[in-house]
């Protein structure tokens, strides 16, 4: 028997929470509702939902603050903005928030049904990769790829659409984004994944060497040959070979990877007779190839070639929904390494992750967290735990505070709590924030 999907609905118009209800209730959807954003943080201890729904404008707590705090607390929850037509910058800062989708009001159940059915087919696409063993299943992770953003969602469907075939992938991304883990996944999905698959760093290899590496050689071909060598691709052969940097392979060795690509034959440096190979090639650049191409940097034919399929993959800044997942996951296995016993990430740190921008992307929060855990002695990570960096950053935003009176004593008391809260009352830190000394800040 199929579970029921779990939802709660959050509006804070009793009349709507009805109409909600009525229209969307089936045998498929378990729903519950809130009436604001902090009730709903409170049903939340006690029914664990999959999808909340909320709407925007709601007294005591809003649904983007509400949204903040599901994605801190909750990450593995999908949250879906309700907004009217005369609002659509919250449904924009929603999204960039990390909202999966938005609803308009007035309410059109169809649209809603379309995107709880995308919800329920990702969870699928999930829940399909999740086992890795007797009764274990990880909750937002594809293989080895942890995320939930609707990005990933994409590449994750096109994984498996392209798995099963034998078409030559061009995996483009910033430095640190996890190419090598979408080159896994496709290998590890793939009829090929009982074979080998080889991964070759191309940018690491020099100009002299690179045509042995990856086609062999032959005894004496050159100074220190001194025996026959297999290459990358004859080593692959029968799985896949994953060529990472391809935008670094000098010219003359496009050539030979040209030739391998069409017809899947080569020669040992240094041999006369042809080898044949059935190695499936994925590719990975951080590179602009088509502006190469542009330069005559790299080979026009080569680059259509490996571009058969494409797969971007994000930067991180643009999938922060996943940052909480992605640090709670290094977090624990950090913990495990170190045999430290740290239990979470304050709500101060995790907002100072999600708001930085992550240039060196996914490796650089894994190092961040590895850095953090190892320097921590308290049972959490807090702000003042962070690489200076991090929170220095931080520092810079503004405050949209609520002033009960135009009193100069009132804004500042205010401006004092909301600081405090941000840095969970760590006074070094709130009073670094507030650039007043800690004196001064008791």
């Amino acid at each position: 028997m199929t579970s029921k999907t779990k939802i709660l609905f959050v509006d804070d118009e009793e009349s709507i929470r009805r109409l909600f209800c009525k229209a969307m209730m089936n045998e498929a959807l378990l729903i519950e509702t809130a009436s604001d954003g902090k009730k709903a943080l409170e049903k939340l201890k006690t029914f664990p939902a999959e999808i909340v729904i909320t709407d925007v404008k709601m007294p005591k707590m809003d649904g983007l603050a509400l949204l903040e705090e599901v994605r801190i607390r909750y990450p593995d929850i999908f949250v879906v903005i309700v907004t009217g037509y005369g609002t659509i910058e919250d449904a924009v800062n929603a999204m960039k928030a990390g909202a999966y989708d938005y609803i308009l009001k007035p309410f059109d159940f169809d649209a809603i049904r379309m995107v709880l059915e995308k919800i329920i087919g990702h969870k699928g696409i999930l829940r399909e990769n999740y086992f890795f063993g007797r009764n274990r299943r990880k909750t937002h992770r594809f293989e080895n790829i942890i995320g939930q953003d609707p990005e990933m969602f994409e590449i994750f469907r096109k994984i498996m659409d392209i798995a099963n075939t034998s078409a030559t992938v061009l995996i483009t991304g910033e430095t640190g984004t996890g190419k090598e883990l979408v080159a896994e996944a496709i290998h590890f999905k793939s009829p090929r994944k009982d074979g080998p698959l080889v991964r070759v760093n191309c940018a690491a290899l020099t100009a002299t060497l690179i045509n042995s590496e990856l086609f062999g050689h032959e005894k004496g071909a050159f100074t220190g040959a001194l025996a026959q060598k297999k290459g990358h691709f004859e080593l692959a052969d029968g799985g896949t070979i994953f060529l990472d940097e391809i935008g670094d392979i000098p010219i003359p060795t496009q050539i030979s990877l040209l030739r391998v690509l069409e017809l899947g034959t080569f020669q040992r440096v240094g041999g006369t007779n042809t080898l044949k190979v059935d190695t499936r090639v994925v590719c990975a650049t951080n590179q602009d190839l088509s502006g190469a191409v542009k330069e005559k940097l790299f080979r026009e034919d080569l680059f259509y070639r490996i571009d058969v399929v494409s797969l971007h993959i994000p930067p991180l800044r643009d999938r922060r929904s996943d940052i909480p997942l992605l640090a709670n996951h290094f977090l624990k296995r950090c913990c495990t390494k170190t045999r430290k016993n740290i239990h979470r990430i304050s709500r101060a740190a995790m907002n100072i992750l999600i708001r930085y921008d992550w240039p060196g992307n996914v490796r650089e929060l894994s190092n961040v967290i590895e850095r953090t855990v190892i320097f921590c002695k308290g049972k959490e990570i807090v702000p003042a735990n962070l690489p200076e960096i991090l929170w220095e950053t931080f520092q810079e935003k503004t405050f949209a505070l609520t002033l009960s009176s135009s009193s100069l004593p009132n804004a500042e008391a205010t401006l004092i709590r909301e600081v405090l809260a941000e840095t969970d009352w760590n006074l070094k830190q709130a009073s670094e924030m507030l650039d007043v000394a800690r004196g001064t800040l008791w």
